[in-house]
C-alpha cells in the first residue's frame, strides 16, 4: 500500500532527465554539467572558525529539552548523543549502504525512481531546481524497501528490507522524543499534540553516497537547501562534508562525532515556531580521495495536518497550510516557498 508521503510525491513528477545519475566510477574528470562556478557566493568555500559549531547535546543532559530550544534558535542543527539507537543498527545500515551503492550501475539502474515516484535510486529530487547536477546518488525509503530492492537483489534481498525497516523504526521513536520536547519548548497544549506517534505521521530514510571526485572544489555534494520535514536525523560517516550555513559565519563544517546524530530543523518546524527555529540552510562538499555515505531519516506530520505558528509572541508570520499542501508549494517553488505562505506578502 502506497503511503500518504508517497502519494503525495505522485502529484508532482520530475523529468527523468533529473533523475539519472551518472556513472561515477568512470568519470577521470569533471564533467561540465557538474561543474559549479567557484565565484557564486552561495556556494563560497567555508567557515573554518575552530570555535564555530554546533552545539553537541547529551539526551541524558537533564537540561537537554532547553539546550535543544537554545540551538534550534541559534543554528536549527545540532548533534545529539545517548539517543537511544543502538551503534550496532546504525553501523549495520551504513555497511548495506556501502553494499548497495558498491553495486554496478546498471543493476542499481534496475531500481530506478520513477519522475512521479517516492522510493528507489536516482539523484536527489532538487537537482530540477539547479542549473548543473550534484556529485551524488541515493536510494529513497518510504514503508518497506522490498518493491525496489527485490529489482536488485531478487535472491537476497529480505537482510536488508529488515534492517531498514528496524533502523526506521528506531528513528521514529528518537523523532517522536525530539518533537515532544520542541512542542514543550513552544509552549504547545496537550491536545494539539494528539498527532505526535499516531500511526498517521510520515517519515522516510535517504540513503546517500558521495563518490571521490577529481576537482571537489568545482563539484556540489548537495546544493544548499532546507528540509521540508519537521526536521531531519542524520547519520554520517566520519568524513566531513556537511555544512550548516551560519549567519555572520559563512559555512560551518559539523565534523562527525562519534556515536553522535546530526538533527537539523526543517521547514515545518520554523512554521510552528513562528520562525523562532531556524530553518537549517545546508549543503554537502566532495572529497578528492575519500568516499562519504549518510542515512538521513525525515520526519513528518500527517499529510492533512494543519501547520500554523503556535509561538504567537508577535504576529504570525505565516498562514496556515496543510502538509500536503506545502509539499506541492515547494515542489513547485522551492527556494521560495516560505515566502509564498508567508504573511507579509
Amino acid at each position: 500500500m502506497e503511503s500518504a508521503l508517497g502519494e503525495a510525491y505522485k502529484e508532482h513528477p520530475i523529468h527523468l532527465g533529473h533523475i539519472v545519475p551518472l556513472d561515477f566510477s568512470s568519470l577521470p574528470t569533471l564533467p561540465d554539467s557538474h561543474a559549479w562556478s567557484p565565484s557564486n557566493d552561495d556556494y563560497s568555500f567555508p567557515c573554518n572558525d575552530a570555535s564555530s559549531s554546533i552545539p553537541i547535546i547529551d539526551l541524558m543532559d537533564p537540561n537537554a529539552m532547553h539546550l535543544i530550544g537554545h540551538a534550534c534558535e541559534t543554528w536549527g542543527a545540532f548533534q545529539v548523543k545517548n539517543h537511544g539507537i543502538p551503534f550496532g543498527v546504525i553501523e549495520r545500515v551504513e555497511q548495506e549502504a556501502k553494499r548497495l551503492f558498491s553495486l554496478p550501475t546498471q543493476q542499481k539502474l534496475k531500481a530506478l525512481r520513477s519522475p512521479g515516484g517516492a522510493t528507489g535510486y536516482g539523484r536527489a529530487r532538487i537537482s530540477q531546481f539547479f542549473h548543473k547536477f550534484m556529485w551524488h546518488e541515493g536510494f529513497t525509503i518510504i514503508g518497506s524497501p522490498s518493491h525496489d530492492v527485490k529489482k536488485i537483489w531478487p535472491n537476497d534481498y529480505a537482510h536488508f528490507c529488515d534492517l531498514m525497516e528496524k533502523y526506521e523504526k528506531e528513528m521514529k521513536v528518537l523523532a517522536e522524543r525530539l518533537t515532544k520536547m520542541m512542542l514543550e519548548l513552544l509552549g504547545i497544549r496537550e491536545e494539539k499534540r494528539k498527532w505526535v506517534g499516531s500511526k498517521n505521521t510520515n517519515g522516510a530514510v535517504q540513503l546517500n553516497f558521495y563518490p571521490s571526485c577529481p576537482e571537489p572544489k568545482r563539484a556540489m555534494g548537495l546544493a544548499p537547501h532546507t528540509d521540508t520535514s519537521l526536521f531531519t536525523i542524520l547519520h554520517q560517516t566520519q568524513t566531513t562534508g556537511l555544512e550548516i550555513f551560519k549567519e555572520g559565519k559563512g559555512w560551518v563544517p559539523v565534523h562527525p562525532h562519534p556515536n553522535a546524530l546530526v538533527v537539523n530543523t526543517g521547514d515545518f518546524f520554523h512554521i510552528m515556531s513562528n520562525a523562532r527555529f531556524r530553518c537549517a540552510l545546508h549543503r554537502v562538499t566532495v572529497n578528492r580521495t575519500r568516499k562519504r555515505y549518510s542515512v538521513a531519516y525525515f520526519y513528518y506530520p500527517p499529510m492533512d495536518y494543519e501547520v500554523s505558528p503556535f509561538d504567537l509572541n508577535s504576529a504570525a508570520r505565516f498562514r496556515p497550510v496543510t502538509v500536503k499542501e506545502y509539499n506541492g508549494i515547494k515542489a513547485k517553488n522551492f527556494g521560495q516557498a516560505l515566502s509564498l505562505i508567508s504573511t507579509s506578502n
